[in-house]
């Protein structure tokens, strides 16, 4: 090669470095936030046991919260998100769609793509997906139509938050709360269970580690007084789930705890990588119960005591460094996975279960939710070769020095904590369940032990396509820095 094309192919290497790795520039930041009932008024099928349950009455309300965040440099808009927590099982797809359609006609000055929606993860909120349960036409308010009712509010509430961002500040901070337990259970053979009972003389150990730390985020207006939290709490929030009547779970004591020293606060609850955790406990039941009576708490209120006393904290300290310009940079794309090979043994064993259901007469409370849980394993076996890969939509914010990156899974902790170990971010909050109710995503070692959560009812992407998650995630964070 000449010394001319040398030096030409250098310089044009330099320019493409520089395009694509140049410095992330700090914009004044706008910030609002909002937050609203969606509670519906009638009895709803709830979301999140296969036995079909109508709810009898109201607990305390579902919220959800959002905050709008926006950065200008000179006039001019740098980037935008809105970020809204909602007291669900789930965001569906078909939620998402709803709600930007609705905002299209509504937020001319907001880029829809940026809209970030996750769920809490609940299981005692209204069931949004009807093709689970066989759900009374009388007396039960439908799927449907608690979903146009959901629209109906969270477009309010998104349009409450972007109408009234303001110049403010953000802060960050980091604590540690016991809320999550891995929830699989390994026994000497090998072989895992969720939940599965720890007296047994096979008991070995649980399969993975935990995760608790509390990232936190802050958000402050121009007289430095708090207007909304974001909390990364790595555990979804089912304590009470198998009850029948509608609940919040831990996040509404969380908000009536925060709220009673900072009034008018917005409580976001992001749940982090935790498909293999929980709140509930797996063994110690007796001493934490006896802790729970001496203190005149429920186990919903313990969790809350714990993340409030940290939130307030760190709240405080980070109150000494609230930042008014920040570099804020959102990535949205759409990554392609490769979805899990259904061999033709497991579709097989799907189509017996199929079988022997349709037949069960009379049928049981759970059956028809087990029968469609099997059933879409045949259906995705007679479909894999057409449609190998599923589409997801991957988020990756810088935030000053945050990272914040989601995805649509119940992701098992591991693949949080790779994403966090490799993250050049001062912090890094991982959030689960965004849109697309994609199910469970398993480590190797979980596929191994086997067990709900684990099998390929369970999971659409199975351990390849979560590395690649991961490795696009990390990818893309560190970019940013």
């Amino acid at each position: 090669m000449s010394s001319f094309a040398s030096y030409f192919w250098v310089n044009v290497s330099l320019l493409v470095w520089a395009f694509c790795f140049r410095p992330v520039s700090a914009g004044e930041l706008w910030v609002g936030a909002a937050s609203v009932d969606i509670t519906p008024d009638k009895p709803v099928a709830l979301q999140g046991q296969f036995a079909l349950r109508i709810s009898k009455g109201v607990d305390n309300p579902l919220r959800a919260s959002a905050v709008a965040l926006e950065t200008r440099q000179n006039g001019q808009v740098q980037d935008q998100a809105i970020f809204i927590s909602c007291d669900l099982t789930s965001i569906t797809e078909q939620l998402q769609q709803k709600l930007r359609d609705r905002l299209r006609q509504e937020m001319a000055d907001f880029d829809l793509r940026k809209l970030v929606l996750t769920a809490t993860h609940t299981h005692t909120a209204p069931v949004v997906n009807s093709s689970w349960y066989e759900i009374p036409k009388q007396g039960v308010m439908q799927p449907s139509e608690y979903l146009d009712f959901l629209v109906d509010r969270l477009s309010q509430l998104a349009n409450q938050a972007w109408k009234g961002r303001k110049p403010g500040g953000v802060s960050w901070g980091l604590g540690y709360a016991v809320v999550g337990h891995n929830r699989r259970t390994v026994y000497a053979d090998g072989s895992a269970v969720m939940y599965g009972p720890t007296n047994r003389p096979d008991f070995q150990n649980f399969e993975s580690g935990e995760d608790h730390d509390l990232e936190m985020l802050f958000f402050w207006d121009k007289e430095n007084r708090p207007i909304a939290v974001a909390i990364n709490v790595a555990c979804p929030s089912q304590e009470v789930e198998g009850l029948s009547t509608i609940n919040a779970d831990f996040w509404h004591d969380v908000r009536e705890q925060l709220q009673a020293k900072y009034q008018g606060l917005c409580v976001l609850g992001w749940p982090g990588a935790a498909g293999d955790q929980s709140p509930h406990l797996m063994y110690r039941k007796a001493a934490e119960q006896r802790m729970l009576r001496l203190r005149k708490l429920s186990s919903t209120q313990e969790i809350a005591r714990r993340i409030v006393r940290e939130v307030e904290d760190v709240l405080e300290l980070t109150r000494q460094d609230i930042r008014s310009e920040v570099p804020f940079v959102h990535r949205v794309e759409e990554l392609q996975l490769p979805k899990r090979k259904i061999t033709p043994e497991e579709a097989a064993a799907a189509q017996a279960e199929v079988d022997a259901l349709e037949k069960k007469t009379p049928p049981g409370p759970a059956d028809h939710a087990r029968r469609v849980w099997h059933q879409k394993v045949v259906e995705r076996y007679q479909l894999q070769e057409k449609e190998p890969n599923l589409t997801i939509e991957l988020h990756v914010i810088r935030l000053g020095e945050v990272a914040i990156v989601t995805n649509p899974f119940e992701l098992f902790l591991d693949y949080g904590l790779r994403m966090k170990g490799r993250s050049k971010a001062v912090q890094t909050f991982v959030i689960q369940l965004t849109a697309g109710s994609a199910g469970y995503l398993p480590t190797q070692k979980a596929v191994a032990g086997g067990g709900y959560s684990a099998v390929v009812q369970s999971s659409q992407v199975g351990p390849e396509g979560g590395q690649i998650l991961v490795d696009r995630s990390v990818e893309i964070i560190n970019s940013l820095w």
